[in-house]
């Protein structure tokens, strides 16, 4: 038997999932046993961590939920996690999923709306009743929206499972896209503040006034960075090591930051000298990826290059954009092209007033 093994190569390695297609005719291959094991509730977990070992072959940071949609269709729901780099790449995946009978595909966690439902965690209940919130507006920062969850049973030393639960309960009731980019700053109160509360019910409609302002007051306008120019600073911390940046001071001093609200940024490690500085061939390495990732993200498509800054072993690019998903893909593809000869990470989240460069004013 070893023979025969050896002479036919025993079995075959499973195929390497590279693209959204390659995963759904692995999904199609596997499905039968899916849909049982969801319908029945036997192994379902079992068979759900296959799904995301599979899934996360394309993106590491994606997951997966599933459950039965009604009594005859189940549901797979490919989710970032509340992650806005990663939302892209979920609804990639989904858009590129065939019709499968007995199946709904969905992109991002749904809303479910505040109906009657409540969530039980640690011994709290987390419903309408329980959870009211009120906004502020800073009248310096007009364009923000930050939110206040007022829950019955909030207290300091309940932040964590309060916090957690209540977060949870929102990201169900208005879904996932809405929570993770139409909210600015959220915090948690305790109950007695002295604020009017507003029922939680009506959070959903706030965010969409709130968003309807935004695009109005903002949608079309657009900054050309073609005859800027860029400064160059230098400053040492407390241990005596460089601080590099090259920053756009006239971009920094646009009065309409907020209409490019999302921030992308950039991190490059490298091992540097005792200073923290790269050498010359990695100057030159990081310089290549930045001309490459700025021929794909142009200012007049919404994505504006404020700088960067070179500092104790990493170096880190920052651009602020019009929009997140496209920005995301061309970040995504660089780094993958860079990959075997740099160490590359990225973030992107709302900051409309550009807090993360107020170092460089």
């Amino acid at each position: 038997m070893s023979f025969l093994k050896k002479l036919f190569g025993g079995k075959k390695a499973p195929q390497p999932i590279e693209t959204p297609t390659a995963f759904w005719n692995w999904f199609l291959q596997q499905e039968p046993g899916f849909y049982t094991a969801i319908k029945s509730q036997d192994k379902a977990a079992e068979k759900l961590q296959q799904i995301i070992d599979q899934l996360q072959q394309l993106n590491p940071e994606l997951y997966g939920l599933v459950g039965m949609y009604d009594d005859n269709t189940a549901e797979l729901i490919i989710t970032p996690d509340g992650d806005i780099k990663n939302i892209a790449f979920a609804e990639d995946i989904v858009t590129a999923a065939p019709a499968i009978k007995g199946w709904r595909i969905t992109a991002l966690k749904p809303e479910t709306g505040f109906g009657k439902s409540t969530i039980r965690m640690n011994g709290y209940d987390f419903n309408s009743e329980k959870i009211k919130f009120f906004a502020i507006t800073d009248p310096g920062k007009p364009d923000e929206i930050e939110i206040h969850i007022v829950h019955e049973d909030y207290a300091a030393d309940r932040h964590d499972i309060i916090g957690n639960g209540s977060l949870i309960y929102l990201d169900n009731a208005v879904g996932e896209i809405m929570m993770a980019t139409q909210i600015d700053d959220i915090y948690f109160d305790p109950p007695g503040v002295n604020e009017e509360l507003i029922p939680i019910e009506k959070l959903k409609d706030y965010l969409i006034w709130r968003e309807k302002e935004f695009i109005e007051k903002y949608d079309g306008v657009r900054y050309d960075t073609e005859n800027d120019n860029y400064s160059g600073l230098e400053a040492k911390d407390e241990n005596d090591l460089p601080m590099v940046a090259i920053v756009n001071q006239q971009l920094l001093s646009w009065d309409a930051k907020a209409s490019h609200p999302w921030m992308l940024a950039i991190d490059i490690a490298y091992k540097g000298n005792e200073t923290g500085m790269p050498d010359e061939t990695t100057y030159a390495l990081m310089d290549k990826f930045e001309e490459a990732l700025m021929e794909k993200l142009h200012d007049f498509d919404g994505y504006l290059n404020a700088g960067r800054q070179t500092y104790n072993n990493e170096r880190t690019i920052f651009f602020a954009c019009k929009e997140f998903r496209e920005c995301s893909r061309v970040t995504f593809d660089c780094i993958k092209a860079f990959q075997n000869q740099l160490s590359i990470s990225y973030t992107i989240y709302k900051d409309k007033y550009w807090k993360t460069l107020d170092r460089f004013q």
